[in-house]
């Protein structure tokens, strides 16, 4: 009987010392905050305007967000990279904005606001970063009978023409990726 006893004592103990926490849990992002954020440099944007180009999710509900670089995609889009003011709360994010005719002259105004791209020197000479480590991206991988695309999380940063390492989003496989733009990575099966 004392035996069970002692198992017992175990299993109680056990069960008292481990972690109070929860799992993990992650927030969806939403196209309000991200509005807010864009509002927050002095241009008026709508949610319905944003349009996300991959799922984006927080370590907390409703983070604060700040816009980190914004650039012309075409004539009435605009891709802007995202962050968290806390980084351990989520990875750098890609957006795309829809452009309305009154709001266009005044996010041009704003991007000259924002900071420079940072530079990367390779081999001797400074280019302006493309993509940025920890930074989602699509990845198109390609064999002459098929084609793949899917996101993924840039592990270096990199500049048109490097070749860089990649994941997917579930971080099982490590990719070589050609960088083509901001959004854009390249690959061979």
């Amino acid at each position: 009987m004392t035996r069970y006893r002692l198992i017992l004592f175990w299993m109680i103990l056990a069960a008292l010392t481990r972690p109070a926490y929860a799992a993990s849990e992650h927030f969806a992002i939403r196209a309000e905050s991200i509005a807010a954020a864009i509002s927050d440099m002095g241009t008026q944007v709508l949610p319905e305007q944003v349009t996300f180009l991959t799922d984006v999710v927080a370590a907390r509900s409703e983070p604060r967000l700040r816009v980190r670089s914004m650039e012309k995609s075409n004539d009435h889009r605009m891709t802007i990279r995202m962050e968290c003011e806390n980084s351990e709360e989520c990875l750098p994010f890609y957006v795309g904005l829809r452009l309305s005719a009154s709001n266009e002259s005044l996010l041009a105004a704003s991007v000259a606001r924002i900071q420079p791209r940072a530079n990367l020197v390779n081999n001797g000479y400074s280019k302006t970063v493309t993509v940025r480590k920890g930074s989602t991206a699509t990845l198109l991988l390609d064999s002459d009978r098929v084609h793949i695309r899917f996101p993924v999380v840039c592990l270096e940063n990199g500049v048109p023409g490097q070749k860089i390492r990649v994941t997917g989003v579930d971080r099982r496989q490590v990719y070589m990726a050609e960088v083509i733009d901001g959004t854009l990575l390249k690959g061979r099966l």
